[in-house]
């Protein structure tokens, strides 16, 4: 499904479904040199399941156009100009990664517009490297396979993720060179991370937050490993803490698993 946001066409991923304003809507939200896909076991779930679903491609990633966010700030802007757009007053919002940091900071900006909230391989802050910033900048294939290592600790996905067989370092690479081949105008690989990188508003976000946050964190995360979470949860309302075992890319490699933390977290009542 495409809207039209401040201008530019958005795509979100419904699941399959037709957008129904009578029932309860998530929206997820992927993180760098990610796009919808990422979500594809949840969100089809979640919209055969009596929900509403938006799985968005940033802008200037994939089938969205427009220019990339290049801050947080931005990045949440534009979340709730999406609202707006698909019609929706409440929302849950679940974010990986970068994801993560646009989901609470759209929810501190508008906390009556947010009934959950889930960070998903979450930090902060969500420091980038000096050496993955500049390779994200001036040699991003290279980039491309340090992030690759750092996010993974299996070589194969559970049945539930892509199959039996799958290489997941392979496919999570195909994806990041064709997000990254998606957008010839700008480098959406290091906006991406020096937005992570530049972001200082966590603190002051999760104490505006009035909703429930579900902290979904990766035992094996190098890249945001599950200690540089604690400011945030020591300062969140209303927060619950969920570890699987898995990597930074947490959605293939405990895709169960993070299905059902979601499922269990976004269907209590807020």
């Amino acid at each position: 499904m495409n809207y039209t946001v401040n201008g530019h066409a958005t795509y979100c991923y419904t699941g399959g479904k037709a957008f129904d304003a009578a029932k309860p809507t998530v929206v997820f939200i992927h993180g760098v040199l990610n796009d919808h896909s990422v979500w594809i076991l949840q969100s089809r779930w979640f919209a055969n399941h009596g929900w509403n679903v938006l799985a968005l491609d940033l802008p200037g990633h994939c089938k969205s156009d427009g220019p990339p966010p290049a801050s947080v700030e931005d990045a949440a802007q534009f979340v709730l100009a999406l609202l707006d757009a698909a019609g929706v007053q409440k929302a849950a919002l679940v974010g990986h990664s970068f994801g993560s940091l646009i989901a609470l900071e759209t929810a501190s900006r508008a906390p009556e517009r947010v009934t959950h909230l889930a960070l998903v391989g979450t930090a902060y802050p969500m420091t980038v490297s000096p050496a993955l910033l500049d390779g994200a900048l001036n040699d991003p294939q290279r980039a491309i396979a340090m992030v690759n290592t750092f996010s993974h600790s299996l070589l194969a996905p559970p049945p539930s993720s892509l199959g039996p067989g799958t290489w997941l370092y392979g496919s999570s690479r195909a994806l990041m060179r064709r997000v990254l081949a998606s957008n010839r105008d700008a480098n959406v690989f290091h906006i991406g991370f020096k937005a992570c990188n530049d972001y200082t508003n966590g603190e002051k976000a999760i104490e505006a937050v009035q909703c429930p946050v579900l902290f979904l964190l990766g035992d094996a995360d190098q890249m945001t490993p599950p200690r540089a979470t604690k400011a945030l949860v020591a300062k969140a309302r209303k927060s619950k803490v969920v570890t699987v075992h898995a990597g930074h890319s947490l959605m293939s490699e405990a895709p169960d698993e993070v299905l059902f933390a979601l499922r269990d977290f976004v269907a209590a009542p807020a």
